[in-house]
């Protein structure tokens, strides 16, 4: 990798685990001690960053981590569940038993996390450590791969793992996933597209409870 990979990565994962949080702004000098860079990879990072939607730049203020209102990520949720259901139901059309074998390993991956084994959260590195990617990928549809895996997958990753952090959540998202791959593995369409949407809606509706309570 090169140096601005790594503080890309690094920045990325950060902002994906809250660690840099929504709105707050990003100091070139700050990161360039944190990190241990120069300017130049970590503006190319920065800007890498914000292609991804993850940072926004802010004519004569500078450069903050995206903060999405709440209608924002509910719209974005609501969207998820149509698309990311379709996608599940041509997997189990698609898929081939080597996939199969790949996600129930990926969740055996999953489920050695020390963060979901004590109920602390859920988080999955992106691309094909990611349970969400991987059926879509399976789905052989080009279309839902550019919807889903382009600008919407990145946004999408900060919020999944910032609410699976919510009590219960973790062990009930790793459950609704082994249930969607049984599906998938079946052959059965219907029910793969309808155990994901119920899957993302439980997370939309997860969200939604903590976004509104925090604004009372």
């Amino acid at each position: 990798m090169t140096l601005a990979d790594r503080v890309f990565a690094q920045i990325q994962d950060a902002i994906v685990k809250g660690q840099l949080k929504a709105g707050v702004k990003m100091s070139e000098a700050e990161l360039t001690t944190r990190y241990g860079v120069s300017r130049g990879p970590l503006r190319e990072a920065l800007r890498r960053l914000e292609a991804r939607k993850l940072l926004t730049r802010i004519p004569h203020v500078g450069v903050r981590v995206v903060e999405l209102t709440i209608d924002d990520v509910l719209q974005m949720y609501q969207v998820r569940e149509v698309l990311e259901g379709m996608a599940a139901r041509l997997a189990a059309e698609h898929v081939t038993e080597e996939e199969v074998q790949g996600l129930k390993q990926l969740l055996q991956q999953h489920q050695q996390q020390t963060e979901l084994q004590t109920g602390k959260g859920y988080y999955q590195e992106e691309g094909d450590f990611d349970f969400h990617y991987r059926i879509v990928k399976a789905s052989r549809n080009e279309v839902l791969m550019q919807m889903l895996c382009g600008e919407l997958y990145h946004r999408v990753r900060l919020y999944r793992y910032q609410f699976s952090v919510t009590e219960g959540r973790p062990h009930k998202a790793f459950a609704e996933h082994s249930r969607i791959i049984e599906a998938i593995e079946a052959k059965d369409g219907e029910m793969a597209e309808l155990l994901m949407r119920r899957h993302i809606s439980a997370a939309r509706q997860n969200i939604q409870n903590h976004l509104v309570g925090e604004k009372r």
